[in-house]
Order: structure tokens, then C-alpha cells, then sequence
């Protein structure tokens, strides 16, 4: 099953109300509350700015009984972020009404509550929300991020492609997918360019294949296929990385994770589409049988490839898999990596870089992001720039000749294993966050989850529930 997201309180716990306030709307909320509560609050100085808490006591003045938190300009998803961390240890609260979406409160206070502690022998408690009244949608989105973070922020050495792919099958079996775990020659088959990044590892690559529909969803309805890049763990091959840029290579795998979590969600949700999941589980290492710089691979769709840089291996472990998937003619394709740290260098780590080949797609992806708060950013597929990846002696090489527009030669790689009538989006995501903040806890982030779970609802229902 599922697991219970750690943020929820036990359902014997009897929770205190959190009012969420802004500073514009503080005298009319102090003005429904008991005189005292104003004048405490103008005693300690509260002025509803973001991360500020004001505990309000009970009778005795002994216990809170309730809290009031500042939200300052913040969306109520970021705002309530901040309270288990601030709310007295092992407390149980419920979101207030307010001037804010209270699911988009609760989930805000969800994704704050997550912590990765699998490896603490100490656990420090955080505040609980209690269950009462969230949305089914509001769990499946915090149990899916924490699935997300979690896998992410899982060291290497206890998360290689089969522990991921069990992982995967975990999930499938929960929700009643059908699943494929393709190994061996088989992979080597399908998969050719995906079983040359991983024949240097030990640990021998993985793919996943789940296809699950919708309890309610008709025969036709529309078929959403998804690819994610699943780099366990990515020295660069022979074109190592430097050391400091390996530290967080655990985390290269997150448009793998990203990808599970939402398919988790769409099934847990019942959305009425027909569903394909494509993870390549592969770790790019460096021995006696690993891919070398100019060596030549022949692809799933026959297009052979040079391998101008072995550390370019995110797109190699992508083109197989969008091949496959587009023999399908799905509605969408849609596929998520850690693909470019030039998609980083042009937006930072917040904004995915998205890449798209239809404009209708485009703007459903943008319009959900924005809903989310969870905004993507338009890159074009510039197709002057696609003779970069020209090649003497291939196809294509899988990397480009200039130094310039890293992420969109990346992109424009992939476009080449997609059929131009198929409308595909690529998403070059970050999945990490470099610091803690509300809602966004030092660690594996499941970057874009709710925005693609919004555009899937849009998609399936024309609007957002």
C-alpha cells in the first residue's frame, strides 16, 4: 500500500485551528478573536510577516489553543510550509479557514512536514496535520512527493536500477498496473543506446514498462505516455566528473522518480486516461566494459549515434525509450530528466527548462504550472542549431560541436527519436533543492509534480478539480 504521509497526525489526536494571515488582513482577524489575543499580538510585536507564529493560549495559559501564522505575499502552498517546523513538536493542528485555498494550505503544510531520516538513529518530531477533511487529491499529492523525495534523496550504494525497478513494481502492483521488467539480452534489444551507458556498472541496467487505465476511462481514451531518466548514479564515464560535481549524482535520477510519483498519483486519483510509464534504470560507471568517447551505437529507431562525450548519457538512456513509446501514437509523450546543467545555468534550479513540440501542449503545461505554483519555462527547439550534432561518422553524435545552447541541442538530440505528428514535451528539471525554505526541505524535490498532475487533469477533464 501507499505509505501514510509522516506529516499526518494520528487520528486520535484532537487538533488546535492554524490561521493563516496576511498582514492586510490582521486586524480583521484579531478583531474576531477575544480582546486579549490583540493585544498579546501587539505586545510580541506580530505582524503576520511569512514564517511568523504566534501561539495563542488557552484559559489557563498554560497550552496553546491555537496558532495564528504570518503568510505574508506568499501563496498559502509556500506560506503554510513553514509550520511544522515552528509549531510546537508533536502537535496536532487543522488548517483555519482563510482569505486561501485551505487543500492548498494543507498540502503546503504536508510538503513541509517531509523530512529524509531513513538514515537518523535520532528523529526530531515535526507538527501534524490532522486527516480530517483533506482531499484525496491533497494525500495523493504529498504521498507522492515524499516518494519522490525519498528516492532521490536515497545514497546510491542501497538504491541501483533493480532496487529502483522493485520500487516501481511496488507501486504498480499497489494500484493494479500491468508492469514489464525488461533485463538482460532483451534490454540489450530494445534498449541498445540505454544498455551502453550501463555496461560499465556491475549493477546491469533495468527497465520498467507499466501500462495501467483508468476504472471509469473508455477504451479510446487517450493514451499519456511517460519516460523518465534513471541515472542511479552518474560518474560521467570516462569523461569523468570532477569530484565536487559528483556529490550529488545520487540525485540523477530524479526525472525517474518524478515521473513514478505522478503515475502514483493518476492511479490513486482513478484519472480517466490510459497510462504507459517508461523508466530507464542505469548507472553510468567507469571500467573495462564501459562506453568509450567514439563509439558508435546503432538505436532502437536505426539511427546510429557517435558518442562524443560519455558523460552525455541522460539523452542515450531517453532515445530508446521515446522510440518505443511513440510506436503507440499516444496523445502525449511527455518525459522528465536531470538532463543539462546548461538548462541550470539559463534559469537556475527552480525553473524547468520545457521544450515542446506542439503550442496547444505547450500552454496546458505552462497554464498548470502557473496553477501550481510550479512554474516551467519555454526554451524553443531551435532547429538551426541542429546541425551541431552533425556527425563524420554517424548519424548523429550525442553531443554538440559548439559550447553554446547545451540544454536545446540536448532537446533537439531527443526530438529526433520523436514523429513529428506526436505531440511531446521534454522537461529538463533540477529535482533538488540547494537550501531549505517553506515546503521545500534541503534535498530530492519532486519538481514538477504538480504541475504535471494539473495538466493530466486538464487533459482528462478540461479543467483543473
Amino acid at each position: 500500500m501507499t505509505e501514510p504521509h509522516a506529516g499526518l497526525a494520528p487520528e486520535t489526536a484532537t487538533p488546535l485551528p492554524l490561521h493563516g494571515v496576511r498582514p492586510e488582513g490582521l486586524a480583521a482577524l484579531l478583531a474576531t478573536l477575544p480582546p486579549a489575543i490583540g493585544a498579546l499580538a501587539r505586545l510580541q510585536g506580530f505582524t503576520a510577516a511569512p514564517g511568523k507564529l504566534l501561539l495563542l493560549p488557552d484559559t489557563t495559559g498554560t497550552a496553546p489553543a491555537g496558532a495564528l501564522l504570518g503568510l505574508g505575499a506568499l501563496p498559502a502552498l509556500h506560506g503554510f510550509g513553514a509550520a511544522p517546523a515552528i509549531l510546537p513538536a508533536g502537535s496536532a493542528w487543522h488548517i483555519a479557514p482563510g482569505d486561501y485555498p485551505a487543500e492548498e494550505a494543507a498540502l503546503g503544510f504536508l510538503l513541509g512536514a517531509y523530512r529524509f531520516t531513513n538514515y537518523k538513529t535520532k528523529q526530531n518530531p515535526l507538527a501534524q496535520l490532522s486527516r480530517a477533511n483533506l482531499s484525496k487529491r491533497t494525500l495523493a499529492l504529498a504521498e507522492a512527493a515524499s516518494l519522490a523525495r525519498t528516492l532521490i534523496n536515497t545514497p546510491a550504494n542501497d538504491l541501483g536500477p533493480d532496487e529502483f525497478a522493485q520500487a516501481a513494481l511496488r507501486v504498480a502492483n499497489t494500484h493494479g498496473a500491468t508492469t514489464e521488467l525488461v533485463e538482460g539480452a532483451e534490454l540489450a534489444a530494445r534498449y541498445p543506446t540505454l544498455a551502453l551507458v550501463g555496461a560499465g556498472s556491475a549493477r546491469a541496467p533495468r527497465v520498467v514498462v507499466l501500462r495501467w487505465q483508468g476504472p471509469t476511462a473508455p477504451p479510446a481514451a487517450p493514451l499519456i505516455s511517460l519516460c523518465g531518466k534513471g541515472v542511479c548514479f552518474d560518474t560521467g564515464g570516462y569523461d569523468l566528473k570532477p569530484s565536487a560535481a559528483m556529490l550529488r549524482m545520487k540525485k540523477d535520477m530524479a526525472g525517474a522518480a518524478i515521473l513514478l510519483a505522478l503515475t502514483q498519483a493518476v492511479m490513486q486519483l482513478g484519472l480517466p486516461l490510459r497510462l504507459e510509464l517508461r523508466l530507464g534504470l542505469v548507472e553510468n560507471s567507469v571500467s573495462g566494459t564501459a562506453m568509450r568517447p567514439g563509439d558508435i551505437v546503432r538505436t532502437r529507431a536505426g539511427k546510429t549515434v557517435e558518442i562524443g562525450n560519455t558523460d552525455a548519457e541522460g539523452r542515450l538512456v531517453l532515445c530508446d525509450l521515446l522510440s518505443e513509446a511513440a510506436e503507440a501514437a499516444p496523445a502525449w509523450l511527455l518525459d522528465a530528466a536531470t538532463l543539462t546543467g546548461a538548462a541550470r545555468v539559463a534559469l537556475g534550479p527552480d525553473l524547468p527548462a520545457l521544450f515542446c513540440t506542439h503550442d496547444s501542449l505547450a500552454e496546458t503545461l505552462l497554464q498548470a504550472g502557473r496553477a501550481a505554483h510550479e512554474p516551467f519555462w519555454r526554451l524553443p527547439l531551435h532547429a538551426d542549431y541542429q546541425s551541431w550534432l552533425d556527425s563524420p561518422v554517424a548519424d548523429l553524435c550525442n553531443v554538440s560541436s559548439k559550447p553554446h545552447a547545451g540544454a536545446i541541442t540536448a532537446a533537439l538530440f531527443l526530438q529526433q527519436f520523436v514523429p513529428a505528428a506526436t505531440p511531446w514535451a521534454h522537461l529538463d528539471v533540477y529535482g533538488w533543492n540547494d537550501n531549505s525554505r517553506p515546503g521545500r526541505p534541503e534535498g530530492g524535490e519532486a519538481q514538477g509534480l504538480r504541475a504535471l498532475l494539473g495538466a493530466l487533469e486538464l487533459h482528462a477533464y478540461g479543467e483543473s478539480p
